[in-house]
């Protein structure tokens, strides 16, 4: 044994001999230095998973290192993507401990499979019209999107964008035909970005994201079709401590302040 011990010292710098021991089979000094870490950041687990609508990436980005920052040594992962594809991944058995839906019937099929907590409405978004900056299709105002010259990229029916894009072109009496459907509001509003299409009808925070890649336009439809965003902690989450934290931190003014930073509305 004191050989081995020895061996260990000599392999690393003296500053790293504890670790230097651990690696050399001391479970008792690994086991330890876990225990204190675990206790020092609050105990439990140390990472939380949270399912969310593509539209809170840059915000819940934020918001993920402000809680890494008070929560040393835990760790959030995110998984932004179309509500109902994340809804339908936490239905087969994808583990997480938060949803985030950019709709209530989105997460209405999580809840329904008793999968979810009661969940909070935390913020609404309203639709614009995005164009590229210099707008080649001369669109001002959403009759354009009629005209079979613009190409248009809207959201995907079954995603809540998409939805809303149906209300506020059905509250108009108009009838658009898109050049092309997109599964989450990122890709719809990457169209508009690279110049693949002339016009798309998404969310006004993806337009702030986008830091003047796109111009946003108003409509007055778009008050039609307001989207209500809930937020739950799921009932089988491994992190349902932190899971709670997450949220309470969303909810937080801290919270509110970010999300109407990005152009978030309140609830």
């Amino acid at each position: 044994m004191s050989r081995r011990l020895s061996r260990c010292a000599r392999a690393v710098p003296i500053a790293l001999v504890i670790a230097g021991l651990a690696g050399c089979g001391s479970s008792q000094t690994a086991g330890t230095s876990a225990s204190d870490a675990s206790s020092a950041a609050g105990g439990g687990a140390k990472e939380v998973t949270v399912f969310a609508a593509a539209s809170l990436t840059g915000t819940f980005t934020e918001l993920g290192n402000a809680f890494e920052t008070a929560h040393p040594g835990t760790t959030v992962r995110f998984n932004f993507g179309s509500s109902a594809t994340l809804a339908q991944q936490i239905t087969q058995g994808a583990p997480a401990d938060v949803f985030a839906a950019a709709s209530p019937a989105t997460m209405k099929t999580v809840t329904d499979a008793g999968l979810a907590g009661p969940p909070t409405t935390f913020v609404r978004n309203k639709l614009q019209i995005a164009v590229p900056a210099d707008n080649p299709g001369k669109v001002d105002e959403l009759k354009d999107l009629a005209d079979p010259k613009v190409k248009v990229a809207l959201c995907a029916e079954q995603v809540p964008c998409g939805a809303a894009a149906i209300k506020a072109l059905g509250a108009a009496g108009l009838k658009v035909t898109p050049v092309t459907l997109e599964q989450d509001v990122k890709a719809t509003l990457t169209k508009v970005e690279l110049g693949e299409v002339d016009a798309a009808l998404v969310y006004k925070t993806d337009v702030i994201a986008s830091a003047g890649k796109v111009k946003g336009i108003d409509f007055p439809e778009a008050d039609q079709a307001i989207n209500d965003y809930p937020i739950a902690t799921l009932t089988k989450a491994p992190a349902g401590d932190l899971a709670r934290q997450f949220v309470d931190l969303v909810l937080s003014q801290q919270g509110k302040d970010m999300l109407a930073k990005s152009g978030f509305e309140a609830p």
